[in-house]
């Protein structure tokens, strides 16, 4: 049986992105929260919230750390990565991230002036180059 691990979120910054230079490229970090809301059993309404923590590589990474910071929604898919260590005192430890390998926009424009921009986003279309769909075809 084939393996598969992908995720799609949108949600919105928690913390300014933080690019940092490693080996002859770059990593950008950045946290997102997302929100689902429901109803119980009993009806009543309740919401719970994700916080994940994100890092994405090289041109995308680059990307989002030029149009993002907290607050700003945004759209992710990546994959999962989890990563294991011992702390100081030798307990295990284990964190979970988003490897991210591409992002959209989710608001229509980044300052309410700017245009959005048509930059790649890791996107692996001819040419390079991701276009992004107006509001009115995003299905949320």
């Amino acid at each position: 049986m084939p393996n598969f691990n992908k995720t799609i979120l949108v949600g919105h910054l928690t913390r300014d992105v933080e690019v940092r230079a490693v080996g002859s490229g770059s990593v950008t970090k950045f946290g997102i929260a997302t929100n689902r809301n429901y109803t119980t059993a009993s009806g009543e309404k309740r919401e719970e919230v994700f916080f994940g923590d994100c890092e994405a590589w090289g041109k995308t990474g680059e990307a989002i750390a030029k149009f993002f910071s907290k607050g700003r929604p945004i759209l992710v898919e990546g994959r999962l990565k989890t990563e294991s260590w011992d702390d100081e005192s030798g307990k295990k430890k284990s964190a979970t991230r988003i490897v991210v390998d591409s992002f959209a926009f989710v608001d229509s424009k980044p300052d309410g002036d700017t245009p959005r921009p048509n930059m790649d986003s890791g996107s692996k279309r001819k040419g390079g180059a991701a276009s992004f769909p107006d509001d009115d075809s995003i299905p949320f």
